[in-house]
């Protein structure tokens, strides 16, 4: 149980260190004006007109970086500050948004695939969330001895990691891929040039820095409930 809560804590501080780290780096290319004026809302509607997106809404949401796309109902959703701002963040993440919809309309194998591990991902949240209060309360009665319970439970736990951990990873080349696109159309319109470019770019890569820190807390819990199988059958 110890290295259980030593991995927590592990990435959770890796984790709210990339967090602070992508909320200054929005900050501060939130002042680099865009030469060409434009706002996010609008970046993103020409990103999907480019590409022959008619029928996806552009929108705004309440909150900070809680921009994202839809796919159910078609959806670019972007916080106040980007669908207003007209600056280099925010046409980074407007872009970044309309890569995912264009994703959808091309039919991205691995976005396809995300989407159908949703259902199976909150199921095994729910689960991850009850195994904190088992570690703490039942640890030792049911992860050390070997009684069929233990087993039981371990190995739906490896089960819901397994998910987890696969949704994280089929995550990582989604968003790169959708930041790839964003910046391969500003940069061929001349959306974003020089100095807006580059930051645009830096934001989109700590942005996906979360979904790496995600991925690596979901392998190491996965890695640590099979060593705990293991270590039971020895």
């Amino acid at each position: 149980m110890g290295i259980y809560l030593l991995i927590g804590i592990v990435v959770m501080l890796i984790s709210l260190w990339v967090s602070n780290k992508l909320k200054s780096k929005f900050k501060f290319y939130s002042q680099v004006a865009l030469s060409n004026g434009m706002t996010g809302a609008e970046i993103a509607q020409k990103m999907l007109a480019d590409h022959g997106l008619t029928d996806v809404k552009i929108t705004h949401v309440a909150g900070a970086l809680t921009d994202h796309y839809n796919p159910i109902n078609k959806t670019v959703n972007l916080s106040e500050a980007v669908y207003f701002g007209r600056n280099a963040a925010a046409a980074a993440v407007a872009a970044h948004e309309c890569g995912h919809a264009v994703q959808h309309a091309q039919a991205y194998v691995l976005l396809g695939l995300r989407s159908k591990l949703v259902p199976m991902v909150t199921i095994s949240a729910s689960i991850m969330n009850m195994a904190n209060y088992i570690m703490i309360f039942a640890g030792g009665l049911l992860f050390y001895n070997h009684n069929p319970l233990g087993t039981t439970i371990l190995l739906i736990l490896i089960a819901a990691n397994l998910f987890l951990t696969l949704f994280a990873m089929v995550t990582l080349p989604v968003e790169f891929d959708a930041s790839n696109r964003a910046l391969a159309w500003m940069k061929n319109n001349g959306i974003v040039v020089g100095g807006e470019y580059d930051g645009a770019k830096d934001a989109l890569k700590w942005a996906a820095m979360t979904y790496v820190v995600a991925a690596a807390g979901a392998l190491a819990n996965l890695i640590y409930f099979i060593s705990l199988f293991l270590s039971r059958r020895n």
